[in-house]
């Protein structure tokens, strides 16, 4: 059960973070064990931080 709330709250935090993403762009979102016991803000907030810089990257704009 756990790993369908994982996915269930990854997948509303996602939908929330639609408009980060240009509409060409596609993500994969994996959860790893330690996401189990993380909160919705949680993911939400670490999702975001990492498609913003997911974004930059591939726009050029970030330092590697």
């Amino acid at each position: 059960m756990q790993r369908n709330l994982v996915k269930r709250r990854l997948r509303a935090a996602a939908l929330g973070q639609l408009s980060v993403l240009p509409s060409s762009a596609r993500a994969v979102v994996r959860a790893l064990p330690p996401s189990a016991d993380a909160t919705y803000a949680d993911l939400d907030r670490d999702l975001d931080a990492c498609l913003r810089r997911a974004v930059t990257r591939a726009s050029g704009d970030g330092k590697r």
